[in-house]
């Protein structure tokens, strides 16, 4: 397993560290920083995100949590999970707070069908931190943190493939400005003098619509084109190569354009210079300098229509080319989507086996707690029967010894004779106004003793009893009273 990818102090380092060490594997393992709150879940707000692969819902979002006291005694608190947390082989109750310590067992979820251990077993333990160090699992944040990096580096890497690197139209456009700023800078450097304060009628109006031209040339139209195959390269290089050259020539040929300007203004100031001097002598030497001048100018014209057609070409050659690239950039569109649509069916095509999995997982889980349900029911059935029995035997108990053989009902105020026979203190009055003698035995009675023991037991039963016994009871103690008032 990789590094838990968090900083390490040296104190730490030198020193020990409680963790959760899962059992049979070195890795996975959980620390328990001191002063820290630890908790485990298959939620996204947890300090240890645990999603089971073979039943993700096994874990729940947030399924313990983990803490010190302020006494720095570990304790563990199952935060009302799905299926429990288990300490030492006992399931502990949900919200409450038990004290974990070294060599105890943890176990998160319940074992599935056909296994014998859960997927996540613990064991309480503290180590050296270098033992620890390398099978730490990695904290939730640091998980998210690093695919967020992961993604970052993704997109810049795309953005360069998509930038300078690329060779396109708007280099091509930047290449073009860049020989239009190195012809106008030419041209301010060698006029000078008159040259620069020469009228624009004496030049062809073709020279001075080149630059819109190239303007329109180079117009911001070809946006940046992603990179699609290799063979798409070697084409797109193969056409830049050709503007290149063409950039080049066009770059020639301003240059002489611009110099054969410079020559026939130089002709131009001479023969006027000629004039000033020999106002009639010398006509052959002006006639002569008037025909180079106007060779100059037939041949700046036949430059000045060259170029223009060399622009005219440029500019079909960077439509064609953006129509080609528009071409590229539709099919590669369409090779694209085919493959996000492949890649969303294999994507919906996994997660319809997971959820089945899922399913079947669950519907295990249910199972298992039906059965637990079916042996609780059970057990309760067996509970009530015993406790049905044991009111039972309570009333058998009531009605043969601890009711009064006179009025056959529970003893009230019950009374004990000298010969040991017990009877309601009523009853037995009304029974000495015509016999003095035991109604059980026929011996005389000498002595009468209240049993205070046996009402207070008689009383307790009775509550036990219907509700029909209780007020049979309080209706015939109201009814003696008013009897012995009388």
């Amino acid at each position: 397993m990789g590094e838990p990818g968090f900083f390490v102090t040296g104190d730490r380092a030198r020193g020990r560290s409680w963790c959760l060490r899962r059992v049979g594997m070195s890795a996975g393992w959980l620390l328990l920083e001191d002063g820290r709150e630890v908790t485990v879940g298959r939620g996204f707000g947890v300090t240890y995100q645990l999603v089971s692969k073979i039943c993700p819902l096994m874990i729940s979002r947030n399924h313990c949590v983990l803490k010190q006291n302020p006494e720095g005694q570990w304790t563990i608190m199952d935060n009302k999970s799905l299926n429990g947390v288990w300490l030492n082989r006992a399931r502990l109750e949900p919200l409450r707070v038990y004290s974990i310590h070294q060599g105890d067992y943890i176990q998160l979820g319940v074992p599935l069908e056909n296994k014998e251990n859960a997927e996540y077993e613990y064991e309480v333990t503290e180590e050296d931190w270098e033992t620890i160090y390398p099978c730490l699992s990695p904290k939730n944040d640091q998980m998210i943190e690093k695919n967020k990096e992961l993604r970052t580096k993704r997109k810049f890497s795309l953005d360069q493939l998509g930038g300078p690197g690329a060779e396109g139209p708007s280099n091509l456009k930047s290449k073009i400005n860049k020989v239009s700023c190195e012809s106008s800078q030419s041209v301010k450097s060698q006029e000078k003098g008159e040259v620069a304060s020469t009228p624009s009628e004496n030049l062809d109006p073709k020279l001075t619509a080149l630059e819109p031209s190239k303007k329109t040339t180079g117009a911001p139209i070809y946006p940046g084109f992603p990179i699609v195959t290799e063979v798409h390269h070697e084409q797109k290089a193969s056409n830049s190569s050709a503007s290149q050259r063409s950039l080049q020539m066009f770059k020639v040929t301003m240059s002489r354009i611009l110099r054969l300007k410079i020559q026939m203004q130089e002709k131009h100031e001479a023969v006027m210079n000629v004039k000033k001097q020999t106002q009639k002598g010398n006509s052959k030497k002006i006639v002569r300098m008037e025909q180079e001048l106007q060779d100059l100018q037939s041949q700046l014209c036949a430059e000045q229509a060259q170029q223009q057609a060399r622009v005219e070409q440029l500019e079909k050659t960077f439509q064609e080319e953006e129509q080609h690239l528009q071409g590229l950039e539709i099919a590669q569109g369409e090779e694209d989507l085919k493959q996000q649509l492949a890649q969303a069916l294999q994507e919906h095509w996994a997660l319809m086996e997971e959820l089945n999995r899922s399913k079947k997982d669950f519907e295990a889980i249910i199972q298992a707690k039906n059965k637990e349900l079916e042996q609780t029911k059970e057990e309760k059935e067996k509970v009530q029967a015993q406790k049905e029995e044991v009111l039972s035997h309570m009333n058998d108990v009531l009605e043969n010894e601890l009711q009064c053989i006179i009025c056959s009902e529970y003893f009230i105020e019950a009374v004990t004779l000298n010969c040991a026979h017990s009877f309601c203190s009523y009853c037995i009055n009304e029974w000495m106004k015509r016999k003095i003698e035991c109604p059980i035995c026929r011996k005389d009675i000498e002595s009468k003793t209240y049993s205070l023991v046996l009402d207070n037991c008689i009383n307790k039963m009775v509550n036990n009893l219907s509700s029909e016994v209780k007020e049979r009871r309080i209706v015939l103690i109201r009814e003696r009273k008013a009897k012995r008032l009388f």
